[in-house]
């Protein structure tokens, strides 16, 4: 499943709008990562699913985060 651990994005969608307004359906994909973050208060790695918005947060606020908001 495509969806973020921290985020919580998923799949989007829309319309593809050609030059004569004629409109499609098309789907927006997150930009996952896959991605494995040492967790110093579980004292140990833990794999975790993130998009590039999610991994830029978890740089911010540190791993610690993912305990907080309970995606591990």
């Amino acid at each position: 499943m495509r969806k973020c651990s921290v985020s919580q994005r998923t799949t989007g969608f829309g319309h593809r709008v050609a030059h004569c307004n004629k409109k499609t359906k098309r789907t927006f994909r997150v930009n996952m990562i896959s991605k494995r973050v040492w967790v110093p208060e579980l004292n140990r790695f833990v794999r975790v699913k993130l998009s590039a918005r999610g991994l830029k947060t978890l740089d911010k606020n540190g791993p610690a985060y993912l305990l907080e908001i309970g995606a591990i």
